[in-house]
């Protein structure tokens, strides 16, 4: 049974993704319609559109199911229109996406622009967007494009412009959801839900000291350090790691690794002595304030 003609959003007071809606005008190829519905879905919206598709059964090709990979239940609610005008309905401010410049027409503005615009519309509560995309041949008409407020480009390669519908639909949705989660109040990053981790604090300066010493010993041990022409080695070594911040957790992985190149170079016995700087005194003579390197 074909979806239900419809020209405007549930009632009530709709989430904010709720207020977004995505329009293909006269889609002919059921995968691209597939493809979008897993796109918008992955960006967090549900709203699709269709307009006068080729194939009044589209949603259901096995070809829309197969592509669309779990979103199946945006292709089951999407709503058929037989008109752009009737698909926009209560859309307060709709962007045509298009690839070609246009002399005439509606203010043009790239795809992050719109979604900032769009971003700025919606905290008006009644403020509803459309994002609009034309036929995989020719795009959108130019009647098609008087009917929207904005022309709206993905900035891309000028040699080679052509965006599959789909993927253009899918950066089109990732820009909007980008712009919008400050105003939905979500973060930008996933949430592991951990419980605080104190090996990932920062170490104290005392500890972050002795591990450098250690460092020392272990080049020293392993005859990477030339204690009687070290030159810059070492204030070299010891800005990078001071530099880095290093956690509590990677000072320990530091002095593992240390202790293990001491044993390695047959000096295991060293390790049972307190950390500090207990270096021959050839080396402390060649790391002397009065020597030049």
């Amino acid at each position: 049974m074909t979806p239900p003609v419809s020209s405007d959003t549930p009632s009530g007071a709709p989430d904010i993704f709720d207020r977004v809606r995505f329009v293909m005008v006269s889609p002919t190829h059921p995968g691209n319609v597939g493809s979008a519905a897993r796109a918008i879905k992955t960006m967090g919206f549900h709203d699709l559109r269709l307009v006068a598709p080729a194939d009044p059964d589209i949603l259901r090709h096995p070809d829309a199911l197969a592509l669309a990979s779990g979103a199946g239940d945006i292709l089951e609610q999407a709503r058929m229109h037989a008109g752009l005008a009737d698909a926009l309905g209560s859309a307060t401010l709709a962007f045509a996406l298009t690839a070609r410049a246009r002399a005439l027409g509606p203010p043009p503005c790239d795809i992050r622009e719109a979604a900032l615009q769009s971003a700025a519309e919606l905290a008006r509560p009644q403020a509803r967007i459309a994002l609009v995309l034309g036929t995989e041949r020719t795009g959108l008409s130019n009647e098609d494009i008087t009917l929207c407020q904005r022309v709206c480009h993905i900035p891309a390669n000028p040699a080679y412009s052509s965006l599959n519908v789909s993927q253009a639909l899918q950066l089109a949705a990732w820009e909007m959801r980008y712009a919008l989660l400050p105003l939905a109040g979500a973060a930008r990053l996933p949430d592991t839900h951990a419980r605080h981790d104190p090996g990932t604090d920062p170490a104290s300066s005392a500890r972050v000291q002795a591990m450098l010493d250690h460092f020392e010993r272990a080049m020293l041990a392993v005859g990477f350090l030339d204690p009687r022409h070290p030159k810059k080695l070492v204030p070299r070594m010891r800005q990078m790691w001071t530099r880095s911040r290093l956690s509590a957790d990677e000072v320990d992985m530091v002095r593992g690794l240390c202790t293990a190149m001491i044993r390695s170079a047959g000096g295991a016995a060293s390790e049972s002595a307190p950390a500090g700087r207990d270096f021959p005194d050839e080396y402390e003579q060649a790391l002397s304030p009065d020597r030049h390197v």
